[in-house]
């Protein structure tokens, strides 16, 4: 069997995870890192071999057959043309680009060059997600009225905390719905098998300035910062958003946004009401999914190989009662994309493509329109 060789660009939070997940699939070697501060150490402590200060040296010099990008937005782009120019696959964080147009540009690019280029929607990989796919296609739910839901988190709840994701000019126009928006639409549309055809937006933003620490964060951990240690910096993209959707066949739909909410630090929430029944999943609670009815008890289904449809069961990796969670979605979604670099096709895997990637920049797009011009605004239906 082939061992591939992957390059990480970026090691965060993210980057590492990537790391760590690449090395669960046993087909993966991470052979250089890529990050623009101390990257031979950040290398030496993760155990890769190489780093480097620059990513095109590592894309030139590694014979890499992929790259993890798990950097900041704006850098997305250059990153993945650079690496398809030169024959090598790509693994991108989300938002894809920061603009529709690399978007397309990258898409078209992985159609050329015969590369498979992913969007790492991860949240397609948990198995009472997939669940819920496969439920709705079978007919259980009947017809799908409406779909509803949430994305919490409480990390930018204070003046004082600060990211580059704050930065447009880092990040791009939108920032809670490009951020987190953008799993909850995905994942709905791919559970659903439904696309959006028009939205409805609002933004709000709570902090219209914010302390940018002048210094490294950790120099004021358990102190109170002082006016000369930070700099006033005014905001640009939202804290907060709730967006109405309308769907091809007239199912409705609704999300509410916010990187503000005291408490919730990571939760996804989704509903899906049906004729038959109504199905909603929470991240905070990813191994159980709710079934409600109307003539008879409401349901909890664990997760449960022995009794999960087939294709939640091939993302499934132990028994009943073994907790699998955000982990093992990273492991799941890089599985298949590997499988694809092997057998050079992009068809019957469940990972999002750079296709997607482009739905995600056309949905984002429209929803920023119709945020300031505060109106319905029509989506494109599919991406060819």
């Amino acid at each position: 069997m082939k061992k591939y060789r992957a390059g990480i660009a970026g090691v965060g939070f993210i980057g590492t995870t990537h790391i760590e997940a690449l090395r669960r699939l046993g087909n993966v070697e991470v052979a250089a890192i890529t990050d623009t501060v101390d990257a031979q150490s950040k290398a030496d402590a993760l155990f890769v071999p190489k780093g480097y200060t620059d990513y095109k040296s590592m894309i030139d010099g590694e014979n890499l057959d992929s790259i993890h990008i798990c950097t900041p937005n704006r850098t997305h782009y250059e990153m993945a043309r650079y690496a398809l120019e030169h024959g090598v696959n790509v693994v991108c964080e989300k938002p894809m680009t920061t603009t529709l147009n690399e978007a397309w540009d990258l898409h078209t690019l992985t159609k050329q060059k015969n590369l498979i280029g992913a969007v790492n929607f991860m949240s397609r990989f948990y198995p009472m997600a997939c669940q819920m796919r496969e439920m709705v296609r079978l007919g259980e739910v009947g017809e799908v009225f409406t779909v509803h839901g949430s994305y919490l988190q409480d990390w930018l709840l204070r003046d004082t905390d600060y990211s580059w994701r704050l930065e447009q000019e880092v990040s791009g126009e939108s920032r809670a719905f490009a951020d987190i928006g953008s799993h909850w639409i995905d994942l709905v549309e791919f559970v659903t098998g439904l696309r959006v055809v028009e939205v409805m937006a609002d933004f709000a933003i709570f902090h219209k300035t914010r302390k940018k620490p002048l210094k490294p964060v950790g120099t004021y951990s358990g102190l109170t910062m002082q006016p000369e240690d930070y700099q006033e910096i005014p905001i640009t993209t939202e804290d907060y958003a709730s967006v109405l959707f309308h769907f091809e066949n007239g199912t409705r739909g609704v999300c509410t946004l916010s990187q503000m909410c005291a408490g919730r630090k990571n939760q996804m929430v989704v509903t899906i009401s049906g004729s038959k029944c109504t199905l909603q999943w929470d991240t905070e609670d990813s191994n159980n999914l709710w079934i409600g009815r109307r003539e008879r008890d409401n349901g909890l289904l664990a997760k449960d190989p022995s009794i999960l449809s087939n294709a939640a069961k091939r993302i499934t990796a132990y028994p009943g009662g073994h907790v699998e969670g955000f982990p093992d979605t990273f492991k799941q979604m890089f599985r298949q994309f590997y499988a694809a670099i092997s057998k050079n096709t992009r068809d019957k895997f469940d990972f999002a493509t750079f296709r997607d990637g482009v739905r995600e920049m056309q949905l984002n797009e429209k929803i920023i329109q119709s945020a300031k011009e505060r109106r319905w605004i029509a989506v494109e239906r599919s991406v060819e």
